[in-house]
């Protein structure tokens, strides 16, 4: 796959740790905590996640929000239930996408009415699972889905509540990775509505309750946003309309992104904040969505600026005339920062050296991992101060789609530890796995 030259900018690693971090001296910080410090208390690899600044931002979200939306976190972005509970705490539902995020929602304390399963492979175990211990919502995405859904609750002699997830026209789609728009194994087609409509009803065991549309992710432009956010409420009232009776949720799903590279813009809530109150018009002018729940359901967004990935250099040697950092990490721990969870141009994710905020000059090197393959790269271009072996490096924006989304078991290397940074206290949430 082709590969961008140009350096991540310098410039987005030092906003994101004015925004987030900070810098005492040579260290950087979490909540006050130098990473050298927990590198050493913990080793390397490690992830620390700091609940200071995922509450931070899930209030910002919220006040942006206000009198709109619910928030529901997105579980698959970052399944740790202490992460989770940190959301859940605030007052956050949960979206999930497997029995096992089910549980991991059930044990960060969210209550199975606050909890909605979508995803377009649920097996019947797992809709057995939660319609026996309670469930908020189940998002159907075929017609087969309708079925078992409803042989579910016939079975278990339960109603259950469901809402139908809709595959927009092309016109609503953006973001990064879109998620409708086009031929979709996510939800039903738009255009199809009126018969899939027409087969929730004839089943007595299902309640039909709402509209779930997710267009796409890692959306940056607030206007794209908002735009799918009101074609949701238009095909939410279109819906309500053809079923005769009000619907009592709007999912308007995720897709808030974050800046992961030079160029990435931050998502403006101000904007999305200042256009709220047309969406909130809208919503009341059509009596049947009038009283909806409307929710939206961020992962990265709430959990992604929070997190760090922080690996050791083993060796820094140079091949060629290029300059290579060999570290104790790589893409097995952090596929995405790899490039090889999704992108097609490979740009690297922002980087510091933790224990070298001071130093004064920078060099072009790459960042690879200690598997026995190019593909594990953390940065092939990327500015830093002149390290050795037993120096710092630290991937910034990596609280969500980080270990879980990885090949973990790849050449069978240690897991890497976790740690959560919250109310003055350092806390494991996992040790580093001995190999």
């Amino acid at each position: 796959m082709p590969s961008a030259e140009t350096p991540v900018s310098r410039a987005l690693a030092e906003r994101l740790v004015a925004a987030h971090f900070g810098v005492c001296g040579a260290d950087l910080t979490v909540s006050g905590y130098p990473i050298r410090d927990l590198a050493q208390q913990f080793g390397t690899p490690l992830y620390i996640y700091d609940a200071r600044i995922m509450r931070r931002i899930f209030h910002e979200l919220r006040s942006a929000l206000e009198e709109f939306a619910d928030i529901h976190f997105s579980i698959k972005a970052n399944p740790n239930p202490e992460v989770a509970r940190v959301f859940v705490r605030e007052g956050a539902g949960i979206e999930i996408a497997s029995a096992g995020e089910y549980r991991a929602a059930r044990q960060a304390g969210a209550e199975p009415a606050r909890i909605l399963f979508a995803g377009p492979g649920k097996r019947d175990e797992e809709i057995d699972f939660v319609v026996r211990e309670g469930i908020g919502e189940i998002h159907l995405e075929s017609m087969e889905e309708i079925r078992r859904v409803a042989d579910a609750g016939t079975r278990l002699a339960r109603t259950v509540p469901v809402a139908i997830r809709v595959n927009p026209v092309a016109a609503a789609q953006g973001g990064a990775m879109r998620m409708g728009g086009a031929a979709s194994p996510f939800g039903f087609d738009e255009e199809d509505i009126d018969a899939v409509l027409a087969r929730v009803l004839a089943e007595p065991a299902l309640d039909l309750r709402g509209v779930h549309m997710f267009a796409g992710t890692q959306i940056l432009d607030a206007d794209t946003l908002l735009a799918q956010w009101w074609h949701g409420l238009d095909v939410a009232a279109r819906i309500a309309a053809a079923i005769g009776r009000p619907l009592q949720t709007i999912d308007l799903g995720g897709g808030l992104g974050i800046p992961y590279h030079a160029g990435d813009r931050t998502l403006d809530l101000d904007a999305v904040r200042a256009a709220l109150p047309s969406l909130v018009a809208r919503q009341k002018s059509e009596p049947a969505i009038r009283d909806a729940r409307v929710i939206v359901e961020p992962g990265r967004f709430l959990c992604g600026p929070a997190g760090l990935y922080v690996v050791r250099v083993n060796t820094a040697k140079t091949s060629r005339g290029k300059r290579f950092l060999v570290t104790d990490g790589g893409m097995h721990h952090h596929l995405a920062a790899s490039g090889n969870l999704g992108q097609v141009i490979k740009r690297d994710y922002p980087l510091v050296a933790p224990a070298r905020m001071d130093a004064g000059t920078d060099e072009p090197c790459s960042v690879v991992g200690p598997l026995c393959t190019p593909l594990d790269t953390l940065a092939r271009n990327a500015q830093l101060p002149p390290l050795a072996a037993g120096d710092l490096i630290a991937v910034l924006q990596s609280g969500a789609y980080g270990l879980t989304a990885s090949p973990t078991r790849f050449l069978s290397h240690p897991l890497p530890a976790e740690i959560l940074v919250d109310a003055d206290a350092a806390i494991p949430l996992r040790a580093i796995a001995q190999s």
